[in-house]
């Protein structure tokens, strides 16, 4: 009976021209690091015309650029020099480059602005800007200048720009006392306008202190700011606490105010965005930069973070990245670092690949106010579903076949729903083939309705997803209510 049934869904499929479950476009697998000690601290990565830029830290007086094509390829691209500094007190100790194609008097150019200072360690740190020649990411670069961002040229790092309303301004960090942890100082954040890129219009003003508990661990401190931009909503994202610690982690602000340069016009989140995870073995994840994925439809954070907690401040830092997502009230979702075992889909549209990934729902045939969700990785159906984004999935092609479909959490990626002892969990790509089996389905014509789906078990075929009692499992079907339990629609 059951053979019949599923016949004539298969032949009612047909007949209503049923169209095949859409696969996604995302890039090769990665995992982290993307790039591995010792030159891999402060990361600043964008994609640009097909290829991948990266630069960080390398405490030395050499700036350093690596392209690839995939984000994959970053690991083993070469480190090509772009620039040697020789600049008067700022010969050693490069920090935190971060890149901008900017409108300036020679017209669009690419402009890197770095920390540097002398050969000691660590109070000579200003910052400074290089222009490229043309629109090439590699330079060749001309050095610009210094930028006096504080009075008496005052100590400060980490800068980045923020373009609001067409009008460019520089963020970066200092001290609220422009002196130091040793006078009292808290290291701050302060913004100024950019005359042309190379030229503050006047010293910055400060516009976030770490005021809050979870910025002040080791010492007080907000220092690279990046700003990350959606929907008309401008968030400044910041890194807290001392880098030396496994807490230094991820704060935001978010411009709520018409004036930038106004302390008043931003409204800081009282919870960080990004933190270690002892369960991923993922310590300080910080001081960070935003890409989109190639089709622009992503968008992803790049962040430095030690695999332990003894570990410090200084080269034992790798980069690494991963997907975020965004909460249903718009503000960013950055999620959890993710384990280095961690198997993750490269951004979508690597290589010209088509398409963007789709992210959905997934809706309970017989019960029409649930949805699919996961909750402490366990999984069921719920109606209301809070937060919104445990309900969310990434459809893409099957981990073991492209024809069938994989769902990948929006808010743990690298997770998928797959099945364990029957049982379907959200659990972390492992790599191995029997996972990639476990988290394949194939998308056949519903059960119990053909203008709905069903969801096959790639291995094991006589079994389908289905709910029980509200928890997701893979059994065989046989009867009228199992059917009903068995079918789904994705939605948006």
């Amino acid at each position: 009976m059951r053979l019949r049934a599923l016949l004539t869904a298969l032949l009612t499929a047909i007949t209503l021209g049923m169209a095949a479950p859409a696969v996604a476009a995302p890039g090769a697998t990665v995992q982290n690091p993307v790039v591995a000690a010792p030159n891999s601290a402060d990361p600043w990565m964008g994609y640009y015309n097909g290829d991948y830029y990266y630069a960080a830290t390398t405490w030395t007086g050499r700036i350093l650029i690596r392209r690839s094509a995939t984000l994959a390829g970053l690991r083993t691209a070469p480190e090509t020099t772009v620039f040697t500094m020789s600049q008067p007190n700022a010969v050693s100790n490069m920090w935190a480059p971060s890149l901008h194609l900017l409108n300036g008097p020679n017209g669009r150019r690419w402009y890197l602005y770095y920390s540097a200072g002398p050969s000691a360690c660590c109070g000579g740190q200003r910052q400074h800007v290089l222009e490229s020649s043309g629109t090439d990411p590699m330079g060749p670069y001309t050095y610009k200048g210094a930028l006096v961002l504080m009075s008496n040229n005052g100590w400060s790092i980490d800068g980045s720009v923020m373009t609001v309303g067409g009008v460019d301004y520089f963020v970066y960090s200092a001290f609220n006392n422009n002196g130091g942890f040793e006078n009292g100082g808290l290291q701050s954040l302060f913004i100024t306008r950019l005359t042309n890129p190379w030229t503050p219009a006047a010293l910055g003003t400060i516009i976030s202190e770490p005021t809050y508990a979870w910025e002040r661990i080791g010492n007080p401190v907000n220092e690279g700011p990046y700003v990350l931009q959606r929907d008309n909503r401008t968030f400044l994202t910041y890194s807290a606490s001392y880098c030396g610690t496994p807490d230094y982690k991820i704060g935001a602000l978010e411009l709520t105010g018409s004036d930038p340069l106004a302390r008043s016009s931003w409204t800081k989140r009282p919870d960080p965005l990004f933190q270690r995870s002892d369960g991923n073995g993922v310590y300080g994840p910080a001081h960070h930069s935003f890409f989109k994925s190639p089709d622009g439809t992503e968008d992803w954070i790049v962040y430095h973070a030690n695999d332990s907690a003894s570990q410090g401040c200084g080269t034992t830092r790798t980069s690494r990245a991963q997907r975020i997502s965004w909460n249903a009230d718009g503000t960013p979702n950055l999620g959890v670092p993710v384990s280095k075992a961690t198997v993750l889909a490269g951004p979508s549209g690597e290589l010209g690949n088509p398409g963007a990934v789709t992210v959905q729902r997934i809706q309970s045939y017989n019960l029409q106010d649930r949805y699919v969700r996961h909750a402490n990785f366990a999984t069921r159906i719920d109606a209301n579903v809070s937060p919104a984004l445990d309900s969310r999935f990434r459809v893409v092609a099957g981990l073991a076949d492209g024809t069938a479909v994989s769902f990948e959490s929006v808010n743990f990626p690298g997770h998928y729903l797959r099945h364990n002892n029957y049982v379907l969990r959200l659990e972390p790509n492992n790599g191995t083939a029997t996972f990639r089996s476990d988290a394949t389905f194939r998308q056949v014509s519903g059960l119990a309705d053909a203008g709905w789906s069903s969801f096959q078990s790639y291995n094991f075929p006589d079994r389908y997803i289905r709910h029980s009692d509200y928890a997701l499992r893979i059994d065989p079907i046989s009867t009228a209510t199992e059917r009903a339990d068995a079918t789904f629609r994705r939605t948006s």
